[in-house]
């Protein structure tokens, strides 16, 4: 109990000297807490959309199967199905059609893709939420679409894509098969991609293999790759964002820097003081211990709580542009709260601890030397 009560009176006294200094502690307090604000939105915005991406991408295909020439992704002939097809395991084999579509009028790139649920209802579309947003009025009516050959598609809003599925559905146009090949000339022996199960999901490598092996001019894509590749097209966003941010984290270095290097001549008279008063070298170090406690802890609780307002209130509204990506039709969504605690350990222990020790390290140098040499300092 009596330990108790001592760590009680020095934390007492510990705050009473932060009050009698409150603009710096203020000044103090509001710079790190911005620097932990802007590191945690990028972590927690990084770590949600990347989640959300998995979720959204549950049902995409488990393989795809592109045609490659000369590098590039071009359209696959329907007879690679059939040899896809008889690979021992491969079931639901399909051919599927989609493009890409620039809007000169608004300056936007959609999405088209073939939904067979349309096929019979040539001359209706289905589209996202973004394109609907980027259309005139509440009435959308027909959408104008020029064709390969020059003409123009007049094409009836016949729905709206939900906005659970916006992140990836924003720029999205579903078509029937009919007006998709007229669109952009496509032969009906030919697909954009194809896509397949297999039985036994430990073996898609081997099945990936043996396509490789039957038709040398094919990729397979894995459905892991694909979300390996949103994973890191996000920490790259992130990391873009982080270096631009760096200023301000370098500032914080040079803050706790400044901390580590020595004690204000205001604190090394209170701390002469206290030590002609009896205290010891070790009720020193406890105070200033406290000290960084308090304003570490502080500072990170204000950031972490502004960080997920940010993020999950409002949409991480000051970084979207960069973390979202630079695109005419905005995905409008807000994120699932999903926080990783070991990415917040790391950014406790990379933020909190160093600036704790900062604290204690100059107090220690102060509390050893002679109380009437620094009170005459």
């Amino acid at each position: 109990m009596r330990w108790i009560e001592k760590q009680r009176n020095i934390l007492d006294f510990t705050l009473g000297s932060l009050l009698r200094r409150r603009g710096k502690s203020l000044a103090l307090l509001i710079v790190y807490s911005l620097v932990i604000f802007m590191l945690a939105s990028v972590i927690f915005f990084t770590h949600a959309i990347k989640k959300e991406a998995a979720v959204v991408l549950e049902g995409a295909p488990e393989m795809i199967v592109q045609r490659l020439i000369a590098g590039r992704h071009d359209l696959i002939p329907k007879s690679y199905a059939d040899t896809i097809r008889e690979i021992k395991g491969v079931y639901a084999v399909n051919g599927r059609l989609w493009g890409y579509y620039y809007d000169p009028t608004n300056g936007a790139n959609y999405t088209l893709m073939v939904d067979s649920d349309l096929n019979d209802t040539a001359g209706s579309i289905v589209i996202g939420k973004g394109v609907a947003r980027n259309l005139p009025g509440d009435n959308y009516g027909a959408i104008p679409l020029k064709a390969s050959d020059g003409s123009y598609l007049f094409l009836k809003v016949g729905g709206i894509l939900p906005a659970e599925s916006e992140l990836v559905s924003a720029d999205l146009i579903l078509m029937s098969e009919k007006d998709f090949r007229r669109m952009f000339g496509i032969p009906d022996e030919y697909v954009t991609d194809i896509t397949l199960q297999v039985r036994n999901p430990k073996e898609y490598t081997t099945v990936a293999t043996k396509i490789s092996q039957l038709l040398p001019d094919s990729r397979p894509i894995l459905k892991e790759e694909i979300l390996r590749t949103y994973d890191a097209v996000f920490d790259w966003r992130a990391g873009i964002l982080i270096v631009i941010l760096l200023g301000s984290i370098l500032a914080f270095l040079i803050l706790a820097w400044d901390r580590s290097a020595g004690l204000s001549v205001e604190e090394k008279h209170e701390t002469g003081i206290l030590k002609a008063l009896g205290w010891e070298t070790s009720d020193i170090l406890l105070m200033k211990f406290w000290e960084g406690v308090a304003i570490s802890l502080t500072s990170f609780l204000v950031g972490i709580l502004a960080a997920y307002v940010h993020v999950f209130f409002f949409a991480s509204g000051l970084f979207e542009p960069v973390l979202k990506g630079w695109s005419v039709l905005y995905p409008e969504f807000r994120l699932t709260p999903f926080i990783d605690g070991y990415q917040v350990a790391t950014l406790f222990l990379l933020t909190v601890v160093p600036f704790t020790i900062a604290t204690i390290i100059p107090a220690w140098r102060t509390a050893t030397i002679d109380p009437d040499t620094m009170m005459r300092t």
